[in-house]
C-alpha cells in the first residue's frame, strides 16, 4: 500500500470512527425491510473480487443464490455502512479484517447470526455479541532468510526487535493495513504508553520500510533485510511462484499481543434470509478449502484443513481481545504510527 492509499485508508477510519460516535440511537432502532427474496443479493466485499470473485461465482451456482458485489477497502465500506445507515443497499460485509467488522457491531449494524454458524468457529474466531464470524485466518510471522539468520538468533518478541543488534537488518510495512491491524490489537491489549514505546524502539533501530507485505517477503529472498514482519501467506505464494525460495517464517513466540491471527470474516446487514445462507456456505467445507488452496490463510472449520504446512492455529500464540475494542482505537493507533517516525 502507498502512503497516499494508507492516508485514504486513515481518512476512512477517521469518518468510521465518526460515525460510530453520533449515529442516533433511534436509527440504530430502526428496522430495514426485509429484503424482498425475487432480488439480487447485495454484498460488500471488502476482499478483493481476484481473491473471493471466483467463490462468490461458485455460492451462486451451488445455493442459487443472486449476489451482487460492490468491491472496495475494508474501511472504506464500512465507512460507507455506517453512512448509509438502515438505507443500505447492503446486505451482507464480507471485511478483509475483524477490527472492521467489530466496529460495525459496535455501531449496532450486524444483525444476529445463527448458533450453528457460529459454533462452526473457534470462539476467538468470531464476534462475542454473536454478530460476525470469521472465515479464514491469517496470523502475523516474522519471514527470514536462514542462510542469513538463523531462528535461534531471531528475536523472540515484538519489543526484542528494537535490540541493537538487529539494527537495519529488519523490514515493516508501516502504511500497510495489516500492520496498522497489528499495532491496533498490541494498544489494545497494552496500552498507549506501550506502544508509543514499541514504535519509537521500532523506528529508532534503522528499519526498512516496505509498502505491502509482498515486498518484504521479496526483500528477505533478494538479500535486501534478513527477516521483516508480514502475514504468514505471502511466504507461500512466493513459494508457489518460485519452488527454490529458502526463506521461512517464525512464529514469535514471547511478548502480549507478538503473534496475532487476523480473521476475514462476514456480517449480515439486513433481514434477508439468503444472506444467512450465504454465511452457510462460506462456511461449508468446499467453501473453506478454496481459502486453504487459493489464499494459504488458515480455513476456520475443523473439518478443513490448511494446503501446506502451518503452525496449527492451537498452537499460535495470540492475544485474547475485542474486536470491537480494536477498532475503537484504531484511528489512534494510525496516529501513533504517524508520530512514531516509521513513516518516511
Amino acid at each position: 500500500m502507498s502512503r497516499v492509499a494508507g492516508v485514504v485508508r486513515a481518512v476512512a477510519w477517521v469518518l468510521l470512527v465518526t460515525w460510530l460516535g453520533c449515529a442516533p440511537a433511534a436509527e440504530e432502532a430502526e428496522l430495514r425491510d426485509g429484503a424482498p427474496s425475487e432480488r439480487s443479493l447485495v454484498v460488500y466485499s471488502g476482499r478483493s473480487e481476484s481473491l473471493v470473485g471466483p467463490l462468490l461465482e461458485a455460492a451462486e451456482r451451488e445455493t442459487g443464490l443472486r449476489i451482487e458485489v460492490r468491491y472496495g477497502g475494508t474501511s472504506e465500506l464500512a465507512a460507507t455502512i455506517l453512512e448509509e445507515g438502515h438505507n443500505s443497499p447492503a446486505d451482507l460485509f464480507f471485511s478483509q479484517d475483524a477490527a472492521a467488522l467489530g466496529a460495525l457491531s459496535r455501531a449496532g449494524r450486524l444483525k444476529v447470526l445463527a448458533r450453528e454458524l457460529l459454533d462452526s468457529v473457534a470462539p476467538e474466531f468470531r464476534s462475542n455479541r454473536d454478530d460476525w464470524v470469521g472465515l479464514s485466518g491469517r496470523a502475523r510471522t516474522l519471514v527470514y532468510e536462514p542462510s542469513r539468520i538463523a531462528e535461534d538468533e531471531l528475536p523472540r518478541s515484538l519489543e526484542a526487535i528494537g535490540s541493537k543488534k538487529y539494527r537495519g537488518r529488519f523490514g515493516l510495512a508501516p502504511t500497510n493495513g495489516s500492520f496498522q491491524a497489528h499495532m491496533a490489537v498490541y494498544r489494545a491489549v497494552n496500552g498507549a504508553e506501550a506502544l508509543d514505546a514499541l514504535l519509537t524502539s521500532l523506528a529508532s533501530n534503522d528499519p526498512q520500510a516496505f509498502p505491502k507485505n509482498s515486498a518484504i517477503v521479496e526483500g528477505v529472498i533478494a538479500g535486501e533485510i534478513d527477516f521483516g514482519l508480514v502475514n504468514h501467506y505471502y511466504l507461500w505464494r512466493a513459494r508457489k511462484e518460485d519452488p527454490t525460495v529458502t526463506a521461512l517464517n517464525y512464529f514469535v513466540p514471547e511478548g502480549e499481543a507478538s503473534s496475532f491471527v487476523n480473521v476475514a470474516g462476514v456480517g449480515v446487514l439486513s433481514d434477508a434470509s439468503e444472506a444467512h445462507a450465504l454465511v452457510e456456505y462460506l462456511l461449508s467445507a468446499p467453501a473453506q478449502d478454496y481459502f486453504a488452496r487459493e489464499t494459504y490463510e488458515y480455513p476456520l472449520i475443523d473439518s478443513v484443513a490448511p494446503s501446506v504446512d502451518l503452525v496449527p492455529l492451537s498452537e499460535v500464540r495470540a492475544p485474547g481481545v475485542d474486536f470491537a475494542e480494536v477498532s475503537a482505537v484504531f484511528e489512534e493507533t494510525l496516529g501513533a504510527i504517524d508520530r512514531s517516525g516509521l513513516i518516511r
